[in-house]
């Protein structure tokens, strides 16, 4: 019989480097995914009843797991469950959408600051890396995994401030304006001008320029707020 040990050194180092095994998602879990999806990209559209007889159907899964998920969104601020009425998928007004931009703004300008200053290399690389694979979406026109990078670039860098209050406040509101943001860039002047954006962050990461990246985000926010208020 093989010992533990012998099994241990068997593993190749490559492999002891993984942080952590990926994990299995529930069904539940993985209806939210798709449904995430359907909402940032206006399949579910805004203001719109969903039909769970017809939405469970087209998904192939049974009611339970279907509104264990529509809780969920609802818990993340995307869909409003109203008595009588169903699931709804959230509508938001100018005002909301300039409220929370401001307060993202803030959260990601504060958490710019930090990583300049307190992240190590490897976390910058990481989100480097993150910046490099969003423009290869850009540069295939791949707009739904370019907007899913872009989201985890902004979340990995607020992570990577080290502030668990910044994290849990920046998540929330990040959760609740996906489809909101997702149309920030609908069109090739605002999406070109959006990707130009992230290099200037890129730039300002590299040379660990807390005030130009913060300085740049800020803009970003800005110009995001004016590109969705034309379309809304």
């Amino acid at each position: 019989m093989m010992s533990s040990s012998a099994v241990t050194e068997s593993v190749p180092a490559s492999l002891e480097a993984i942080d952590s095994p990926i994990a299995r998602q529930t069904l539940h879990e993985q209806v939210a995914s798709r449904l995430r999806d359907m909402v940032t990209d206006g399949r579910l559209p805004t203001g719109q009843r969903i039909n769970e007889v017809a939405l469970g159907q087209a998904l192939g899964v049974s009611r339970t797991p279907l509104r264990e998920a529509l809780k969920t969104l609802a818990g993340e601020g995307l869909l409003e469950l109203i008595p009588a009425r169903g699931a709804i998928v959230r509508s938001f007004s100018a005002k909301d959408v300039a409220d929370s931009m401001e307060v993202l703004k803030a959260l990601e300008q504060l958490a710019a600051r930090r990583v300049c200053a307190l992240a190590s290399d490897e976390g910058i690389a990481r989100l480097l890396a993150l910046h490099a694979a969003m423009r290869e979406r850009y540069e295939a026109r791949d707009r739904l995994p370019y907007f899913k990078l872009n989201q985890a670039f902004h979340t990995a860098m607020v992570a990577l401030a080290d502030n668990p209050p910044l994290l849990r406040m920046h998540e929330m509101l990040q959760a609740q304006m996906k489809r909101i943001r997702f149309i920030g860039h609908e069109g090739p002047e605002k999406w070109a001008a959006a990707m130009a954006e992230h290099e200037e962050m890129a730039e300002a990461l590299r040379r660990r320029d807390g005030e130009a990246l913060a300085g740049t985000i800020g803009r970003h926010h800005d110009n995001g707020v004016r590109r969705i208020r034309e379309l809304m």
